[in-house]
């Protein structure tokens, strides 16, 4: 059963904390999610024939918590990166956000409405852009597609002559307005997805693995641009990636989810110090030294007889610090966090766990990576 939210800008949340970082953002509060949950019934069978005839007449079922309790508040400007690992729950928890799917319990609200309701008002104000899926008419021309979005968003000749101006700049899309979407290449076609998707100038994008299969030097174009249009206008964005490039070029906030719950909602630079598990120990030394003399203190990452970097478990680095000074002729000694993109990949791979179950959302002034 849904619970629908109150008629109101900012959605009353039985979280405490969900309630007061909304009501200290104001209005400026662009999206809140509040114990946001979608589960799905799904039948189960054992496999072969005798087994498929027995679920003919006696059906077993089994519970699949794709999102489970997520609260997370967004304000308005905020680019932020939502990440984790295949199956998450990303693209669920993205779909509910955009009206297509109701959730099963909590709440969630988009510029003051409830998504599942597809208001007019709120479809005006919002675009979703899925990496592996077209809204483009595939044997017309973008241009086609294009004109046709005007007239569904209702926007005037003159707002759609200067939005399609600046958008073909930005995104170079002169040449491939008028080619069949079929004849262009996977990045041409990305490029202009983000076009008709923004024809409206909607204040909340959410973007679904943009990039996904374009190679280096289009990921690029395509993170400039949504960093330019952004900045440009304002606009809230979820921007979910599994290129670490893309988030560390645009996101300063990420939100990180794993098996339907969220885990972290923070800084990028604090994702490192609070889930890497191991810290960088690089030494300049006076005097060489084997790789076998060093094996002891911590995995070696780098090697040479006067330069040498360890990887050390995080509760072990003061210890081996010490060791180290004592044991060899250290010149400089220089202790690093982990590299974000480290600990992405570990998240990926499914290394990370659950630490916290129920993060709070942030305080007032930490949305902008504080």
């Amino acid at each position: 059963m849904t619970t629908h939210a109150p008629d109101h800008p900012v959605a009353a949340s039985s979280s405490a904390h969900a309630g007061d970082a909304a009501s200290a953002a104001g209005a400026d509060v662009t999206i809140v999610a509040d114990h946001l949950t979608k589960v799905y019934r799904v039948q189960k069978k054992p496999p072969g024939l005798m087994a498929s005839l027995r679920a003919v007449f006696q059906r077993t079922y089994a519970e699949v918590r794709a999102v489970d309790d997520v609260n997370v508040t967004i304000r308005r400007g905020e680019l932020v990166g939502f990440l984790g690992p295949n199956g998450a729950g990303k693209t669920t928890t993205l779909k509910m956000m955009a009206g297509l799917l109701e959730p099963t319990g909590g709440q969630v609200r988009v510029l003051g409405h409830e998504p599942f309701k597809r208001e007019r008002a709120f479809q005006r104000r919002f675009a979703l852009v899925l990496g592996q899926k077209n809204q483009l008419w595939w044997d017309l021309p973008a241009s086609e597609s294009f004109l046709l979005n005007k007239e569904i968003y209702g926007v005037s000749d003159a707002e759609y002559r200067r939005t399609l101006g600046e958008l073909s700049d930005l995104l170079e899309l002169g040449p491939l307005l008028d080619v069949q979407v079929r004849k262009l290449s996977l990045g041409e076609r990305m490029k202009c997805e983000l076009a008709a998707a923004l024809l409206h100038q909607p204040d909340v994008l959410f973007l679904d693995e943009p990039t996904i299969g374009l190679d280096v030097v289009m990921q690029q174009k395509i993170r400039e641009f949504i960093g330019a249009y952004q900045r440009e206008h304002q606009a809230t964005i979820l921007l979910t990636s599994h290129y670490m490039d893309d988030v560390k070029a645009l996101c300063e906030r990420v939100v990180v989810i794993d098996q339907g719950r969220l885990i972290f909602d923070g800084a990028l630079r604090e994702l490192a110090r609070r889930f890497g598990d191991a810290k960088l120990l690089t030494l300049d030394l006076d005097a060489p030294v084997t790789r076998e003399a060093l094996a002891e203190y911590g995995e070696i990452v780098t090697w040479e007889p006067a330069r040498v970097s360890l990887r050390v478990p995080r509760e072990q680095v003061s210890a081996t610090a010490a060791r180290l000074l004592g044991a060899l002729q250290v010149h400089d000694l220089a202790i690093q966090e982990p590299d974000v993109q480290d600990v992405i990949r570990s998240l990926f791979s499914g290394q990370l766990r659950e630490e916290s179950p129920h993060p709070s959302p942030l305080p007032e002034g930490e949305g902008e990576g504080g």
